[in-house]
């Protein structure tokens, strides 16, 4: 008996093995099969075929021959050279059996033959000129990466005591970068932040975001006054730009529980959300973008709002507002972003730019940034706070859902 269960025992282990290296085999197989498929050219395979089916039907004689060549022209577009020569060589011998079974003259097989042999090395040189510049542009696109996050920092989902949310979109087809900009810092005089947009396109643009990025880091650490802050960068873009270059902005900051500095430099409203209602946060005082500010003789104007736990702002670039569907309709985002509004800021940018991207037909035509804000409510349970900030100043909070009249100060 003790000897039939060890038997037993020893056969038990085996079978599991057996169907694990069976699994395995089989894995393996497929896995070399996914890999063949990917370098397999497998639609020029096909019209090859196609065109030889044809021929031996149709008794075409030697008129479908040269349509070989579309094989290995069309695999120079789909695959690698060793593909576009597998293919030319197995169109160039296919050739030739047609021609012999069609009677074609030596004369006349040698000078097919010899233009199926000319396009096949033609699209081998093109496919590998392809591959190189697909190389190249990828690196492009690593180094375009690297700037992206040298220049728009990845923003964490909580900083102080808010929730964080950030999509942009370049309108460039191959670009991760442009003119639209975004920074948001913790800093002794609490969390400061800014969203902007740079007159133009392309790398001037983007050096006059790492401009104003650069020097609004530096000035939100050091001014104690957000208006201070603003000069900074105003007097920094005077020194800089052309007299046709400026920048739109929106500043913003959050020196205690309840109170929200905005100052906005001609750029769009942010966008306040308070119990499910969106309400536009329009400047008091008109004031000009930055850089342009010698041209006139306005002042930017401090603007404090109440900000609560549960409310939420979006400060957004005008490639948001202006972008059109096929009937030259813009984008509804006040009403898109109280459809979608929800306690996670991530769940409802998402939403946003699905909206946003099948309004438009899959493709931005400007670049496009959002950045959304909220106070976690006190009846929320998924979000931790950093480093809260000692409730005081709790009295200079408005109940009420109208918005404050803004201060201006010169």
């Amino acid at each position: 008996m003790s000897l039939a269960r060890d038997h037993g025992d020893d056969h038990r282990p085996t079978r599991p093995s057996r169907k694990r290296a069976h699994g395995r085999a089989v894995s393996a197989l497929k896995s070399t099969a996914a890999q063949l498929a990917i370098g397999t050219p497998v639609l020029p395979l096909l019209i090859v075929s196609a065109i030889v089916l044809v021929d031996l039907i149709g008794g075409a004689g030697m008129a479908c021959v040269p349509l070989l060549a579309a094989g290995p022209a069309l695999a120079a577009a789909t695959n690698g050279p060793r593909g576009v020569l597998c293919v030319g060589l197995l169109a160039t011998a296919l050739g030739a059996a047609l021609g012999v079974h069609d009677g074609a003259s030596d004369h006349d097989l040698a000078i097919v033959l010899a233009a199926l042999t000319a396009v096949t090395l033609a699209s081998g040189l093109a496919s590998a000129l392809r591959e190189r510049r697909e190389r190249v542009l990828a690196a492009v696109r690593s180094v375009a990466e690297a700037a992206q996050h040298a220049l728009l920092q990845p923003v964490p989902a909580t900083v102080g005591p808010f929730q964080v949310a950030v999509r942009y979109s370049a309108a460039a087809a191959e670009a991760r970068i442009g003119g639209d900009l975004y920074a948001l810092v913790p800093t002794p005089y609490g969390v400061r932040l800014i969203v902007g947009d740079v007159r133009g396109k392309g790398l001037p643009a983007v050096g006059t975001a790492a401009l104003v990025l650069g020097v609004f880091r530096e000035a939100a650490y050091d001014e104690p006054d957000l208006l201070s802050v603003v000069g900074r960068i105003e007097r920094s873009l005077t020194r800089n730009l052309g007299t046709d270059d400026f920048v739109t902005a929106v500043v913003a900051g959050y020196p205690r529980p309840g109170r929200l500095e905005v100052v906005n430099c001609g750029h769009a409203p942010p966008l306040l959300v308070r119990d499910h209602v969106v309400m536009p946060v329009e400047p008091t005082r008109p004031t000009p973008p930055l850089g342009l500010r010698t041209l006139t003789d306005e002042t930017p104007s401090l603007q404090v709002l109440p900000f609560t736990d549960g409310d939420q702002l979006l400060l957004y670039t005008d490639g948001v507002t202006e972008a059109r569907d096929h009937h030259r309709e813009f984008y509804p985002l006040v009403e898109e972003l109280a459809r979608h509004t929800s306690d996670e800021p991530g769940r409802t940018l998402a939403a946003l730019h699905d909206e946003l991207l099948t309004h438009v037909g899959g493709r931005l035509h400007d670049d496009a940034a959002l950045l959304l804000l909220r106070i976690p409510a006190a009846h929320d349970t998924t979000v931790t706070r950093q480093r809260p900030v000692p409730p005081r100043g709790r009295g200079e909070a408005v109940d009420s859902p109208r918005l404050p009249r803004g201060e201006s100060i010169a």
